[in-house]
């Protein structure tokens, strides 16, 4: 089952099955400005869950989720990313060793890319250990933006004074 979300962010496709969400990706098709609301329960979750994070007003996401047959590894990266608390950032080291690798930060960046839940699953929560932004699916330009939305005072562009 697909549904479409329009946002500020873009325009995304998402997918469930009956155990969970299995995808929410910014899509190029040219969905209609007005989409027939979802009728599977995790699809009208997500909707109203995304509305509200792009809205900033919900900061933590409550939803089921269906990685299918995505690896152990990946799966394991997946969940230490949905534990970075909304505003604040982590590096791809930290999270190899949380799934036990150290030597995996790019490994880790690798399932980040593969990452079929986009925003819920928040890859874009992830830098670099210099605390440089590094590598996003969508551009780091939305990766920023993102941040700025979850944490203006350390992501927001600096307005120029004079």
């Amino acid at each position: 089952m697909t549904t479409w979300l329009h946002t500020d962010f873009g325009t995304f496709q998402l997918s469930a099955t009956e155990e969970g969400l299995t995808e929410a990706r910014i899509t190029e098709i040219d969905v209609p400005a007005s989409v027939p609301p979802p009728t599977n329960r995790h699809l009208l979750a997500a909707v109203s869950q995304l509305t509200a994070y792009f809205a900033g007003e919900l900061q933590d996401f409550d939803l089921a989720l269906d990685w299918g047959e995505a690896t152990p590894f990946h799966q394991a990266v997946w969940t230490e990313l949905c534990s970075i608390e909304y505003g604040r950032t982590c590096s791809y080291q930290y999270i190899a060793d949380r799934v036990g690798d150290p030597k995996a930060s790019q490994a880790v960046g690798q399932a980040n890319r593969r990452n079929p839940i986009a925003i819920i699953v928040p890859c874009h929560r992830v830098i670099a250990k210099s605390g440089d932004l590094q590598g996003y699916f969508y551009g780091l330009d939305f990766k920023r933006r993102l941040l700025a939305l979850e944490n203006p005072k350390s992501f927001a562009e600096q307005g120029s004074l004079f």
